[in-house]
């Protein structure tokens, strides 16, 4: 009997066992099943570093004309291509060896195009687009080329033409008075071009003409003026950079004119009209040419009226509107090529011909201009 109660015992304790482990069982959870590893994230395509495009200023970007005409220039072209470009400039560079330490510092900094914009940095930019073919180079008003370095200029000279059309219909005594820079055929075809111009409306205008050697240097400009108008000249023009000429006549009670960008707020009371430069369509399109591959050397482009380079703008109230009438009809004779500015005859001011009669003078003539025409007086510096 013993044996039977101690069987019992321990198979009741084995019962218990056995289903307390099954009570365990029903209240453990079932482990979850290892999450499949995340597929790796497509890498993104790697963004293409921007071009580094370089200015050298010969004047402060805040001079009103010239070379704010660039830096506007430069922002119109930036803002076509926003974050696909990087521009930086340097203003105030002589024409000098210091534009050639100034060019290889651009360089040494990784830009990739470069853009010198006065005529005095020629030398520079051939000596340094030598020595890295790898850049690409942009020179304003030059002549020289190379595989990596292109010239690039505006006619200038169809905005003088055209101020030329005003001065000769505003001037009362028939004289005007030029303030000259550097005595290059830039220049010179500007002073020509705006005595032309006057000469189609009066042939009997006489141009006066002051040389100040210098693109930017307002005492001189404003001293140049000055002799101008106490030697007769009723109406200014100007191939200088700053606003110190509008603002003598001003100052003097006559008149003039902006050059290469809108100066009136200068000189409103003296202000014909302004001939401006638009650099924006230029830089846009030849930085343009850089970012999709298409770029080449050994060019040149001179662009004018026909391609929105060139125009006059904010005509003074009191000019006739027969004038403001002139005025259009020329510009669109330059767009579409029916009219010539530099279509013979034409004499210089010694009474020689320069260009025979029912001709039209080339590109190379212009690019070699060194004399007046008839109604400039004197001679130019140096010839």
């Amino acid at each position: 009997m013993p044996d039977l109660k101690k069987r019992s015992l321990l198979k009741l304790a084995a019962v218990s066992a056995v289903a307390a482990a099954a009570l365990m069982g029903c209240g453990k959870k079932e482990e979850a099943a290892p999450a499949p590893a995340a597929a790796p994230a497509a890498a993104a395509p790697a963004k293409a570093e921007p071009l580094k495009v370089a200015f050298v200023y010969i004047g402060p970007i805040g001079d009103g004309g010239y070379t704010f005409s660039h830096d506007n220039g430069r922002k119109a072209m930036e803002k076509e291509y926003g974050d696909r470009v990087a521009t930086t400039f340097v203003e105030k560079v002589p024409e000098s060896a210091d534009a050639e330490r100034v060019i290889r510092d651009l360089v040494a900094q990784g830009n990739k195009m470069i853009f010198g914009t006065t005529f005095g940095y020629m030398e520079s930019m051939v000596k340094v687009a030598k020595d890295f073919p790898d850049v690409k180079f942009e020179h304003a008003t030059g002549y020289k080329t190379a595989d990596n370095l292109r010239t690039y200029d505006s006619r200038t000279y169809e905005g003088a033409y055209l101020a030329g059309i005003v001065a000769g219909q505003m001037s009362k005594n028939g004289t005007l008075g030029v303030v000259g820079s550097v005595p290059i055929p830039e220049v010179i075809r500007n002073i020509n071009g705006f005595t032309l111009g006057a000469q189609s409306v009066n042939p009997n205008i006489k141009t006066r003409v002051v040389w100040v050697n210098d693109w930017f240097n307002p005492p001189k400009e404003t001293e140049a003026a000055t002799a101008l108008i106490n030697g007769g000249a009723d109406v200014l023009f100007q191939n200088t950079d700053s606003s110190a000429v509008l603002q003598t006549a001003e100052k003097m009670g006559k008149r003039a004119f902006g050059w290469d960008s809108d100066m009136t707020v200068y000189g409103p009371k003296a202000h014909l009209a302004s001939a401006v430069i638009n650099l924006g369509p230029y830089y846009t399109k030849t930085v343009g040419d850089a970012l999709n591959g298409s770029w080449k050397g050994n060019a040149n482009d001179w662009w004018g009226v026909k391609e929105g380079a060139i125009d006059i703008v904010s005509i003074a109230a009191d000019v006739p509107e027969a004038t403001k009438k002139r005025l259009d009809e020329v510009k669109a004779g330059l767009k579409d090529g029916s009219f010539a500015i530099w279509k013979g005859p034409i004499m210089d001011n010694t009474g020689k011909e320069l260009i025979a009669s029912g001709t039209v003078a080339d590109d190379k003539f212009l690019g070699g201009l060194k004399t007046y025409v008839k109604g400039v007086e004197g001679k130019v510096p140096g010839n």
